[in-house]
Order: C-alpha cells, then sequence, then structure tokens
C-alpha cells in the first residue's frame, strides 16, 4: 500500500529545499514527501496523483508565490483533496491574507517564517493535522467493514454507533457496492443478518448491537474499581471537562456515556466560535482530543454504557446500570444533556432511520451526494449540518416555522450560508407529511402564504428541533422544572418540594441537585446557556464542587 503524501510548494529554492529536509527528517518512514516550485506544478502534481489513486494528507504552500499565490493553490486543492489538510507559510505582513484564507481556503493552520526550530514550531502542527487526517480519511478497504441496505434503520444504529465513536469504518452498500455480493456469498449472510460487520481478523458480527460491537473492539465495558469519588454520567462537553478535571486533580473518576463521547456537539460538523481554534474544529476532533486527554490524566470512559436509574445510601450513590450491574460513588454528576423528540408529522415514525434522521448529518451526509435534502430547524446545529451537507448534496433546503435565523443562530453560520449556492432558507415553513415506499421519496410542505400542501421530491431529512432533556433516569428527590430540566444551586430554593427534600443545614453549592452530592452540568440543568464552550465551564467548575461537598462529608 502505497504511503500518503505531504506535498510542499514553494518558489524559492532554498525555502523550498529547507521544507523538504524538514520534512524528511521528520515524515519519511511514514510519508511520501513531494515538492513542486509554484502553484500550477503543484495542482498538476495533485492531478498526476489523484489518477493514480494516490492519498494527499497536507499542502503546505508559501504564500508569495508568482502566478498563483498560496490562497488560490490552497481553493483549488479542495476539488481534487478536500480531506488534505492545507497549512500556508506567511510572512508576517501576510497575516490578513491568511486570516482571510480561514473561510476561502478551509487553511486549517497558517505559520509564519522562519519555523526554526521545527521541533518547537513545525513538527507539533504538522503532527496534530496528520493524526486528524488519519481520523477523517477513509479506512482502507481491509479494514473494517459493515455491509448493509442503506434505508434499513438498523444499518443507521450501527453506522452512527461506529461514527460518533470515532471507529473508522467502510461503508459497502447492498444495492450499490461491487464487493457486497462476493462478502455476503463468503460469509453465507441471510437477509435476517444484516447489517453485518467484518472485521480484520475474520469475525463477521450479523445484525449486532452497539455492546457487541464494543466488546469485539475490546473497549472497556466494566468499571476497574468498587467506589468511586466522582461518577460522570454523559459524555458530552460538560462531562469531559469534568473528567479532565476530576482526573487531574487526584479524584477517583468514572465517565459513561449510552452511546458516545461528546454529545451533541460531538456530532457537529464545525465549531468556529469556540475559544482558540480560529480555524475551528469538529465535533468529531474536539471530542477526540477530550476524551484523550481525559483519559491520560487517568479518568476512566465506558461506551456503551447505559444508566437506568440512581439509589440514595447514606452519603453514596448506587447507580443501576441497563446489564444488570452497579456502581457506587462518593458524588454523581448528571451531563446527559437532551434528546430529540420524534416530530410529530405522519410518515416520520415509520422512515426514522430509512431517510429521516435526527441529527446525524456527519454519518449519512456522504450517502446524500448529489441528491436533495432537508434540515429541519434553525438552531446553530441545524446550521453546522446544512452546511456540511451541502458539501455532498445537490440541493439542502433549511426549513423553519419562523421568519429568519437572526433569533436562533449565530452570526457567523448565517453569513456561511447565505453564501453557499446550494442552501437555500425557507422560512415560514413546516412539513406536513412524509411519503415513500421503503424510504423517503416526497416531502408535503405548508406554508401560511399558500394554500394547502406541496409535495416536493425529497431523498433525506434531517431533524434538529423538538429537543428534551434526559433526566427520566434520575431519582424523584432530584427536583426538575416543568420541561424536566435539573434546577441547580440557589434556584432549588424557590422550587416547590424543596423544604421537604433538602434535609442539610447549608444551601446547596452551585450546580449541585436537590440531592446533596448530585451535580448537574450542561444542556441538562435548567437555565443553561446551550453553547459548547459554557458547558465546559460548567462541567469544569462542578470539580471544585466536589471537592467543597466531600470535605463536609
Amino acid at each position: 500500500m502505497r504511503k500518503a503524501a505531504l506535498l510542499a510548494v514553494d518558489d524559492d529554492p532554498q525555502v523550498l529545499a529547507a521544507i523538504r529536509r524538514d520534512l524528511r527528517d521528520q515524515y519519511r518512514d511514514k510519508w511520501t514527501v513531494l515538492s513542486a516550485s509554484s502553484g500550477q506544478e503543484a495542482l498538476e502534481t495533485m492531478q498526476e496523483m489523484k489518477k493514480r489513486g494516490d492519498a494527499l494528507a497536507l499542502i503546505l504552500s508559501d504564500q508569495r508565490m508568482p502566478g498563483m499565490q498560496g490562497t488560490e493553490l490552497l481553493t483549488r486543492s479542495r476539488d481534487l483533496y478536500p480531506l488534505a489538510r492545507r497549512v500556508l507559510l506567511t510572512a508576517y505582513s501576510d497575516i490578513d491574507a491568511a486570516v482571510r484564507a480561514i473561510n476561502d481556503a478551509h487553511l486549517d493552520h497558517y505559520l509564519s517564517k522562519p519555523w526554526a526550530p521545527p521541533e518547537e514550531k513545525l513538527f507539533p502542527v504538522l503532527d496534530d493535522l496528520l493524526e486528524t487526517w488519519q481520523a477523517d480519511a477513509p479506512p482502507e478497504a481491509a479494514g473494517l467493514r459493515l455491509v448493509g441496505h442503506q434505508w434499513s434503520p438498523r444499518s443507521h444504529a450501527i453506522k452512527d454507533f461506529l461514527a460518533s465513536n470515532l471507529i473508522p469504518y467502510q461503508w459497502v452498500d447492498l444495492a450499490r457496492s461491487p464487493e457486497a455480493p462476493a462478502l455476503v456469498e463468503a460469509a453465507s449472510l441471510a437477509s435476517d443478518d444484516l447489517p453485518a460487520l467484518f472485521f480484520e481478523d475474520g469475525t463477521v458480527l450479523r445484525s449486532p448491537e452497539p455492546r457487541q460491537v464494543a466488546e469485539h473492539l475490546k473497549r472497556p465495558l466494566a468499571a476497574a474499581h468498587d467506589l468511586y469519588d466522582l461518577v460522570i454520567v454523559g459524555a458530552g462537553p460538560a462531562g469531559l471537562a469534568a473528567a479532565v478535571y476530576g482526573a487531574s486533580e487526584g479524584l477517583k473518576t468514572l465517565m459513561l456515556d449510552r452511546h458516545a463521547p461528546g454529545g451533541q456537539a460531538g456530532t457537529s460538523s464545525r465549531i468556529e466560535n469556540y475559544l482558540g481554534f480560529p480555524t475551528g474544529v469538529s465535533g468529531s476532533e474536539l471530542t477526540r482530543r477530550a476524551v484523550a486527554q481525559a483519559q491520560r490524566l487517568g479518568a476512566e470512559c465506558l461506551v456503551p454504557v447505559e444508566v437506568t436509574g440512581v439509589t440514595l445510601e447514606g452519603g453514596y450513590k448506587r447507580l443501576q446500570l441497563s446489564d444488570g450491574r452497579e456502581l457506587v460513588t462518593r458524588t454523581m454528576l448528571a451531563a446527559t444533556g437532551m434528546a430529540y423528540r420524534e416530530h410529530p408529522a405522519p410518515g416520520v415514525t415509520r422512515f426514522t432511520g430509512a431517510g429521516v434522521y435526527y441529527g446525524a448529518a456527519t454519518t449519512e451526509a456522504p450517502v446524500c451526494t448529489g441528491k436533495r435534502v432537508v434540515v429541519v430547524g434553525g438552531g446553530n446545529s441545524a446550521g453546522q449540518g446544512a452546511m456540511y451537507l451541502s458539501r455532498y448534496a445537490a440541493e439542502v433546503d433549511i426549513v423553519i416555522r419562523g421568519a429568519s435565523l437572526q433569533a436562533t443562530m449565530s452570526q457567523y453560520l448565517i453569513d456561511q450560508i447565505g453564501r453557499t449556492p446550494n442552501i437555500r432558507l425557507r422560512t415560514g415553513t413546516e412539513i406536513a407529511r412524509v411519503e415513500g415506499s421503503d424510504h423517503v421519496e416526497r416531502v408535503a410542505f405548508t406554508s401560511p402564504g399558500i394554500e394547502g400542501e406541496v409535495v416536493e421530491p425529497v431523498d433525506a431529512v434531517f431533524v434538529f428541533i423538538g429537543t428534551q432533556p434526559r433526566s427520566e433516569w434520575l431519582p424523584g428527590e432530584v427536583i426538575r422544572d416543568g420541561r424536566g430540566f435539573v434546577q441547580t444551586g440557589r434556584d432549588l430554593m424557590a422550587a416547590q418540594g424543596y423544604a421537604r427534600i433538602w434535609k442539610e443545614s447549608r444551601e446547596p453549592l452551585a450546580l449541585e441537585t436537590s440531592v446533596a452530592g448530585v451535580f448537574a452540568a450542561g444542556d441538562l440543568r435548567a437555565s443553561a446557556m446551550n453553547r459548547v464552550a459554557s458547558a465546559v465551564g460548567e462541567g469544569s467548575m462542578v470539580v471544585r464542587f466536589v471537592h467543597e461537598y466531600l470535605a463536609l462529608t
């Protein structure tokens, strides 16, 4: 198998020689290092590579070159290698051009010349970018392969589990992939066996559950200790932050999630307003970094493990798991976030997983290539999903009931949507009905300005509205508001039932629920900000209050 390439581009022979030398010294064992002396030569090199089927992982280009500047080259390279990481080499006076290129060329990083010493200024940046490219790159044919029907809800469930848990796999569509018949015949698969997951060791899991997949991949599913200082239920941004800070401050910390780390933020294709990431960061990449950081510091992470109930015994919290096991902890953080409610339109239930998807834009986008899709919702998740889908789909319609996106979506996303020619915003519109045979084929829309329904051909519907808190697993002593969000801190003191439930001689700590030692953070908490940064802040803060609680007991 040919090694993926790194391409350096500079018109200055001395600078190009220096870049080539440093790249070869550091990366020649794992990557092929190529070079070009102009933007046009670089494009021709990429075109030849594309014909041969070679992979390109990274392009490092100087900005100031005659004929074609670096920003133009990097922008044009997206058509040939959309997944390649793009780095611009700039002089100090070119910084403004580099910042503009973040939007125009989807620039991943810019480096100022000189980059000496490369061990400090060059290699750490490229190492990080190459690691993210490897996480996003399509897996080799010899890796994990999932065979199934595209419009099967079971196939979608396993695809979503693998993608959400950052497990690379190759999707083999039974109806379209030329290798599907041979795989089905070799494993003697019947229709009830699909989807089937083929592993490199020859094992085939037939119509597996996510837990079976995790077990075969040797993911940890059992706790290492009998008692924990802090158990975090929910591995979204709040839970991940609490795991990092809890472990780093010496707490025996365990984090659980019923599906995958990252929460709804983990499925975002691009988060562009998170502090410290000027080029933006995908939800999956932010999740990968956070999980690795938490585990490096000593936190345990078990996925998929579902908590179904909690009982209170003195100062201890006993968590019941869906497989019958129990965990015991001194403190607990509820960070299970929110889930999408089922859309009420007729046909939605029937086609869920077969053309109707809740979130999941990054999972199903590749199969929407050249198709028409509808995004329902006007929040940031919907905007990020629409932008990601626009890379694949021929048409993306954003459907909202309101008159505009101004009150519900960040301005940077509104601006991006306005600049994307294959995205159309349909205001004052609702989905009345979803139709099709074995998958979504048509959608009926209603609008106040149009009499009756308008039925249009649609290939997929992505729903990003109707969220509700995942708080049903918490004990009855945990006070919620009328919508099910968990109340915390001093807000509890005005809640009905507080005087009856709270028996401590002190007031509840900030982010503490009506049960002493049980905390809540992130979107699950009443009055939360519903932003990644605020969830991370709350998760970090909880650890301080955990220490305060433990000091009192």
